[in-house]
């Protein structure tokens, strides 16, 4: 094997290995997508139930009734 033929050898395998590197890493990344994109969906659920909750609470808090029974409450 001569000196030109081993040159091209080890440039191929370091050629090689940088090109299986980067497969790894997209591969890692799809599945992290993956997980991250369940995470968000779960999260826009839970943003949306707690924004009806934070509605149902400004309506209970700002009732006129309620701010009527609790100056009542407090007379007595």
């Amino acid at each position: 094997m001569g000196p030109f033929e081993m040159v091209v050898l080890i440039v191929a395998i370091s050629v090689g290995a940088g090109v299986y590197t980067t497969y790894l890493k997209t591969r890692a990344n799809s599945r992290a997508d993956d997980v991250t994109q369940g995470e968000v969906a779960k999260l826009r659920e839970d943003v949306a139930r707690l924004k009806e909750r934070v509605k149902t609470l400004e309506a209970i808090v700002t009732d006129k009734d309620r701010a009527l029974a609790d100056e009542i409450r407090k007379l007595a």
